[in-house]
């Protein structure tokens, strides 16, 4: 991990266990900043552009569940949540509404770093991918825009999470039934008007795709060379 590149937010109520992970962290090479609460974590995240958030569950206030939910449905920021509570059900929730992983207390500091790297490098990896080039379209998955020909169309979440899929993919064959689990479309008549429509948004000629093309009896591939 580069010296000095990620900065991290550490949200945590409990004075010791904050600066016990900053103090860690730091000597790690991240640059650290630290919060006591739901409000002051929010006015931080406002001023500077973090890496990740390190959220405690248990919080004076708005929970750290809460908290999540909220930066989750505005801001795309990675949240590792971290909680006394070890149960699976609160795992499964902390996942459910966004949280990138979960680590319960008490945790080795070690396990810590490798967690928040770990997030980091998918997190980089997904970036890449929202912001890509399909030929001559210019891809925006965060925003869930394509720009052809100067035309700057939307796609749906169904057509974000396919090319999504693919993108990470190129080159492999998706059969309708893959394709129908990714998009939650369980008709194959409407998975290839789908597809349809992202040749349309994709392709400088959708009726001979270049890019994103039919594999007769097996299903549909992307090149994105």
């Amino acid at each position: 991990m580069e010296k000095n590149k990620y900065h991290i937010l550490v949200v945590d109520d409990d004075i010791k266990i904050k600066e016990l992970i900053k103090q860690f962290l730091v000597e790690k090479g991240l640059i650290v900043s630290t919060a006591s609460d739901a409000k002051e974590a929010k006015e931080k995240i406002e001023i500077f552009s973090f890496s990740l958030v390190v959220l405690d569950v248990m919080m004076p206030g708005q929970s750290g569940y809460e908290l999540t939910k909220e930066l989750k449905s505005s801001k795309n920021i990675p949240i590792l949540l971290l909680t006394a509570k070890g149960e699976t059900e609160n795992r499964i929730h902390g996942l459910e509404i966004g949280a990138d992983d979960y680590l319960g207390k008490p945790f080795e500091p070690r396990e810590l770093l490798l967690r928040i790297k770990n997030i980091i490098k998918s997190n980089s990896t997904q970036n890449s991918i929202e912001d890509s080039k399909i030929g001559d379209a210019e891809l925006n998955l965060n925003k869930m825009t394509i720009k052809l020909n100067n035309k700057t169309k939307k796609i749906n979440s169904a057509e974000k999470n396919v090319l999504l899929k693919m993108l990470s993919s190129p080159g492999k064959i998706f059969s309708r039934n893959e394709i129908g689990k990714i998009s939650k479309i369980s008709q194959e008549r409407s998975i290839d008007v789908m597809i349809t429509r992202l040749r349309k948004k994709i392709e400088l000629d959708p009726k001979n795709p270049k890019f994103l093309q039919t594999i007769r009896g097996s299903g549909y591939v992307l090149w994105i060379k």
